[in-house]
């Protein structure tokens, strides 16, 4: 990694989540496309890096994980539940997560949560940290859980709950295909392709396509495939058959 500059140090890694983010979109059309998701970074390599396409957590974090170790970041795969806003959480493994250490400093990076954090959040418990997606806040969910939450006109709100042990890609293998294959899945019901921009966010999912700005949101709907396989294309460079140019795993992040 000598030959490019980068260094396991805080300012490379919110470097590579911001351009991560900007460049790769959180999206489940595999799940609708009928295309097994495997637990494999060769996979998620040949998928996101060759095919110019996204991914959803197990992917995009799974293989954001593997750029981190290569560079020389010690980091752990964790293992993440979802609040659904009423105080329930989902299942273990149900979100796969990256908890990076820096000297005394822990961090969690996460590219592979839709609209989440646009940098890496410190695990530092109860201080509000201003990111440009939002404030968030690290606090205790228990002696050994934390909870990472989001400030909302309402108050904060619950994003996922999590211990800081490592785990292996491999123990998310269950839940990752459950996601791909249970009705209750939510990303069974509903195609989703998402992108953070300069100035917000782009999502397309099978009714309507919005685009959040500082001025507001714009929605457009979707009234069938046709068009929304045109967004596809136009806004994301996604089609059934994309393919891009293979790069080396730290060349795709940081050209």
């Amino acid at each position: 990694m000598e030959k490019t500059g980068v260094r396991p140090d805080l300012a490379w890694l919110k470097l590579l989540q911001r351009q991560h983010l900007l460049d790769v979109p959180f999206e489940n059309l595999d799940i609708h496309w009928k295309r097994p998701i495997l637990l494999d970074t060769g996979a998620f390599y040949r998928k996101i890096v060759e095919g110019d396409r996204g991914g959803f957590c197990y992917e995009l974090n799974g293989l954001f994980n593997e750029l981190l170790r290569e560079i020389g970041f010690e980091t752990r795969l964790l293992s993440a539940r979802v609040g659904d806003g009423q105080g329930n959480f989902s299942p273990e493994y149900d979100h796969a997560a990256i908890l990076v250490i820096i000297g005394e400093m822990q961090y969690i990076a996460d590219v592979g949560f839709g609209a989440f954090s646009a940098g890496p959040l410190t695990l530092e418990t109860d201080v509000e940290q201003t990111d440009a997606a939002g404030i968030f806040l690290v606090r205790r969910y228990d002696d050994e859980t934390f909870e990472i939450a989001k400030k909302e006109d309402f108050g904060w709100r619950t994003e996922y709950i999590f211990t800081p042990l490592g785990h292996d890609l491999s123990e998310f293998e269950e839940r990752c295909l459950w996601h791909q294959t249970s009705p209750e899945s939510h990303f069974m019901k509903n195609k989703i392709c998402s992108l953070m921009t300069l100035t917000g966010r782009k999502t397309l999912t099978d009714s309507k396509y919005i685009v959040t700005t500082e001025a507001g949101k714009d929605e457009v709907p979707i009234s069938n495939r046709e068009e929304f396989d045109q967004i596809l294309l136009k806004e994301f460079g996604i089609t059934m058959t994309s393919v891009a140019p293979a790069l080396s795993l730290a060349d795709q992040y940081i050209q």
